[in-house]
């Protein structure tokens, strides 16, 4: 059996699974797959799920840490498509679920924001802001709503300029340009999207729309399409965006 120390158990199809794996193992910790947990199951210090888009994924895999890991240890769940307290309700021990949130890149974020579910114990909610802290990353507790505050506000903010390209009301450009002037912002909100990864953005946004039934939340037709046809920004080369080419996405 080869040794390890300080292990996370780190699992999910986000951006933000490399992400953590390169912060995480910087800050000295082993970070384990599901292959490698069942033989270091008691090592293991915290489990961390980052699947957004795909519920039904994200489901199997919170039970299955459930199932595999001791009752003290925590399980951290991304909130950006449903909140914390339905994560835990898929768990048997349900008051070590905390939900957080955060959008890649991971090196422009001091702060973390994490999301107790209705179940979580103080005593969780103290370990993963202790966490953090070791990652050298802020915590801040929010209400545990899906997309908490910056990725719902920034999300929607991208969904609502997706609709303005729908609609021809400008180009791709131009709205970066007015939001970039207008707002004082580092990107436009279109070109934020592609950063983070279009199918994050659409993860938050339906996520928010099945929460809350609302039509102001709906998503953009045309962010869907992007996401269907894989075109998700820098990741895979092209979004509103061609990263090849330069080019801007015309609907």
């Amino acid at each position: 059996m080869n040794t390890v120390s300080n292990a996370v158990l780190l699992a999910g199809n986000s951006p933000l699974y490399s992400e953590l794996k390169i912060l995480l193992e910087s800050k000295g910790y082993s970070v384990l797959s599901f292959e490698q947990a069942d033989e270091h199951k008691h090592e293991i210090r915290l489990a961390i799920e980052v699947n957004n888009l795909d519920l039904d994924i994200k489901k199997s895999t919170i039970k299955q840490m459930d199932m595999l890991l001791p009752a003290n240890v925590p399980i951290l769940t991304s909130s950006l498509a449903i909140t914390a307290t339905e994560a835990a309700s898929w768990t048997e021990y349900s008051e070590r679920v905390c939900g957080f949130g955060t959008f890649v890149p991971l090196i422009e974020r001091s702060l973390i924001e994490v999301a107790p579910a209705l179940q979580s114990t103080p005593l969780i909610v103290e370990q993963v802001k202790s966490f953090f802290d070791v990652l050298g990353k802020e915590s801040e507790i929010v209400e545990d709503e899906v997309g908490l505050v910056f990725p719902r506000i920034l999300s929607l903010i991208i969904n609502e300029a997706a609709f303005a390209v729908m609609e021809g009301t400008a180009t791709p450009e131009d709205i970066d340009i007015a939001m970039k002037k207008g707002t004082n912002y580092p990107y436009g909100p279109l070109e934020w999207g592609d950063r983070i990864g279009l199918d994050e953005v659409f993860a938050v946004v339906k996520g928010l729309h099945r929460d809350l039934a609302e039509e102001r939340y709906r998503p953009a037709p045309l962010l869907r399409k992007l996401v269907l046809a894989d075109r998700v920004g820098v990741r895979s080369g092209r979004g509103f965006y061609s990263y090849e080419k330069q080019e801007v996405y015309q609907p």
